[in-house]
């Protein structure tokens, strides 16, 4: 059994695949077999609800060189299909992204939402429906004024997840 079978509960290979692709091409982003594998496992992550470090795309793809995995994940999050999140840890981490609109314009922000990190098990949840209604960007045009234009907002949250509350 891969290490990725075994970190990520994945959905059906082939729904998964199939999303993946659809995304590259919405995105105008050209479908190769590292940036559709490497899109496929952060898909499964995401339904699990966590993020994946370099670390973990690369313990899943061990058949990948560095190279290679970099360029796709360097690809993936320009194209907005992904984003980084930068830990306090200094560990990246990657998320699928859901910033793409079918109008990929270079001046739009592709990383508008907060995060929650849980302080006892480093699981970082994305906070989509803030980003989604626009109050980050919102409350930074109100505090600043009319003028100031974010390309990327770093707004994490810490406590303890669910799981670690208890």
């Amino acid at each position: 059994m891969s290490s990725k079978a075994k970190a990520v509960p994945a959905a059906p290979a082939n729904q998964t695949v199939a999303t993946a692709e659809e995304q590259l091409r919405g995105a105008s982003v050209r479908i190769t077999t590292a940036r559709v594998r490497v899109l496929e496992a952060l898909l499964d992550a995401q339904r699990a609800q966590r993020t994946m470090s370099h670390q973990d795309v690369q313990d899943a793809f061990a058949d990948m060189d560095r190279v290679t995995l970099y360029r796709a994940l360097d690809c993936l999050t320009d194209a907005g299909l992904a984003h980084k999140i930068a830990g306090d840890d200094r560990v990246f981490r990657y998320s699928a992204g859901a910033e793409h609109t079918g109008e990929q314009d270079s001046r739009a922000p592709h990383h508008q939402h907060g995060h929650f990190k849980c302080t006892r098990c480093a699981k970082v949840f994305c906070l989509d429906s803030i980003g989604e209604a626009g109050l980050l960007h919102d409350a930074l045009q109100e505090t600043l004024g009319k003028g100031f234009q974010s390309h990327d907002i770093e707004f994490t949250i810490k406590g303890w997840c669910a799981d670690c509350a208890h």
